[in-house]
């Protein structure tokens, strides 16, 4: 942003401020409210707890972002009882952040939500195993114990061992995994569900008992259903759909993404500054872990070929398949019909990209590179 737009918000804030002095008044925009200081109130409300899978949004808050779009954005988070886009649906955040499939069955079983930036462009599941155990594909889990945490969270590894032949009922035994991977290095699972930007690196924060030292990753092999054709697409920004028919909640929308983006921007650039930022916010998880997550976060974003948030058509559509397609151990679909037109739109993405070129802002990082990450034990 160029220090003249950085300067004109400033004044503008500084103004807004003296004005709403003056009066003693605050007023509504799009059902939010405008602070004494002359900010629009913004709830975003998170999938779960704040770390580095949020730093983006962490970031925004931390570097001012949402504050020169005339933003205070206050960051719920999440929890096993949260479920994120009823909490948007009820009215009581005014955007946001969850994975498509789960959005679109809540969708489907009437929460008003609109996808308005998918912010991964990849997924982070993965099923792990130990490198002795011979599990190098789907086809390898015949007749293996499989977890996975169920709540939605399974279609991918249900679809993953369809195409490759196996009946998921009948020819690997199943298991409810906890979210965490104690039952997998007790030898109670032999391919395990984890998130490349957390359980995965809860492994390598442990002491290998064989060894003495950490485990590393050529302790074990991973399944990317990324590799396997039946990612689904994970997680965005979502916004109450009869809302958008306002323009001035429209107009809000695209100054949240643009402050988002922007947040996720300086990540993908500053990863050791959002691990700071995001220990800061209150994360219990340590700081290796916390710089680890961001690192991995920002391979499933970076590249953005369309530029962050777009969501493209084709990983929208092979979502869908999978969650109409696709069963579940009860025999149960996420979807029972096609979303509707509104489920999704890049209009507002479209706007909060095209202002940040103008800024002369890097929206595709199509140079990106991760960073190196060395874990310590226990994620320190």
């Amino acid at each position: 942003m160029s220090s003249t737009v950085r300067k004109l918000r400033t004044c503008l804030a500084v103004l807004a401020v003296g004005l709403a002095a003056l009066t003693g008044c605050s007023t509504t925009e799009g059902g939010t409210t405008t602070t004494a200081d002359g900010l629009t109130k913004v709830r975003l409300q998170l999938q779960w707890f704040k770390q580095g899978q949020f730093a983006g949004y962490l970031a925004a808050v931390d570097q001012g972002f949402y504050r020169e779009q005339g933003l205070d954005v206050d960051i719920l988070e999440g929890g096993t009882d949260i479920v994120p886009q009823t909490v948007l649906a009820q009215g009581q955040a005014d955007f946001a952040v969850a994975w498509v499939p789960k959005a679109l069955a809540s969708r489907e079983a009437g929460a008003g939500i609109t996808e308005v930036a998918q912010i991964f462009q990849r997924s982070g599941t993965k099923q792990v195993a130990f490198a002795d155990a011979g599990i190098d594909g789907p086809a390898d889990l015949r007749g293996k114990t499989v977890g996975n945490w169920g709540y939605g969270n399974e279609f991918e590894l249900f679809a993953g061992m369809t195409k490759a032949g196996l009946d998921p009922a009948a020819d690997v035994r199943l298991v409810q995994q906890q979210f965490d991977m104690n039952a997998f290095l007790a030898g109670d699972i032999a391919a395990a569900q984890a998130m490349s930007y957390n359980e995965y690196a809860q492994l390598l924060e442990t002491r290998n008992p064989a060894t003495g030292q950490l485990y590393t990753a050529a302790d074990f092999t991973t399944i990317d259903w990324n590799e396997q054709g039946v990612a689904m697409l994970q997680d965005a920004v979502w916004a109450n759909t009869e809302r958008l028919g306002d323009s001035a909640y429209q107009d809000l929308t695209v100054r949240f993404l643009a402050a988002s983006l922007r947040g996720w921007i300086f990540c993908r650039d500053n990863v050791d500054r959002c691990r700071d930022i995001t220990v800061a916010a209150g994360s219990t998880l340590g700081a290796s872990h916390q710089q680890w997550q961001i690192n991995e976060v920002n391979k499933l974003i970076w590249p953005s070929p369309d530029g962050i948030g777009m969501v493209d058509e084709n990983a929208w559509n092979q979502t869908v398949t999978i969650a109409r397609q696709t069963r579940n151990q009860e025999g149960a679909t996420v979807l029972t019909r096609e979303p509707d037109a509104d489920a999704y739109t890049n209009a507002y993405v479209t706007r909060a990209l095209d202002q940040l070129k103008g800024e002369g802002v890097d929206v595709t990082g199509t140079d990106y590179a991760p960073v190196r990450v060395v874990l310590a034990e226990g994620g320190r």
